[in-house]
């Protein structure tokens, strides 16, 4: 067994990856995150599906290729130039909402909203508003971030948020997680009913 992904990848993948390239993003989820997200997506059928940072729509377009035609999914980004990418190649799935937005804003402005799946791949939902972001999850619902093993790309005392977010995680009585050492450092978490 190895890391290969040999199942096709999302139609709109190859173009965005390449788009993303030229813009000079340099933190894109990578491809075994995204196939691993795929795949939970899928264990969702009819859901309701939040992603917090749509970047420029890589992990968007293989959330999309699990879910089933009665699923949704919100996705919101501050980055102009990145959900322009997202709109181009995935701006005609009616499945999905593309938003601009803080993620403070979007996050105050739909308190009361329910998901089955939360992607959060921003700061919002995983070092600054957690509990809220958590409030949106059914019972039965993943929660996933992934960049949780040191990067290259990260700033002076981001280790030390990272490993407190782990423990703030791992303290609450209100969800169930894994902590996975692969890719860039996956964390699932199911809410507990």
């Amino acid at each position: 067994m190895n890391d290969a992904i040999n199942q096709p990848l999302p139609k709109a993948y190859g173009a965005i990856v390449e788009e993303t390239q030229r813009l000079g993003f340099t933190m894109p989820s990578d491809i075994q995150t995204c196939a691993l997200l795929r795949t939970l997506a899928a264990s969702k059928p009819a859901g309701k599906f939040l992603e917090l940072g749509t970047g420029s729509g890589l992990s968007t377009a293989w959330i999309l290729d699990g879910m089933d035609n009665a699923s949704t999914l919100v996705s919101f980004d501050h980055d102009d130039a990145l959900l322009a990418i997202a709109g181009k190649y995935l701006g005609h799935d009616q499945r999905l909402s593309l938003v601009r937005s803080d993620g403070a804003d979007w996050v105050h402005e739909n308190e009361g909203q329910s998901f089955d799946f939360i992607f959060a791949d921003t700061w919002h939902g995983k070092y600054l508003l957690l509990d809220e972001v958590l409030a949106m999850l059914h019972p039965g619902g993943l929660y996933i971030v992934d960049d949780m093993l040191p990067q290259s790309n990260w700033p002076e005392g981001h280790p030390e948020k990272a490993f407190a977010f782990i423990d703030q995680l791992e303290s609450r009585d209100d969800l169930w997680i894994v902590k996975q050492h692969w890719a860039t450092g996956m964390i699932i978490g199911v809410k507990r009913c």
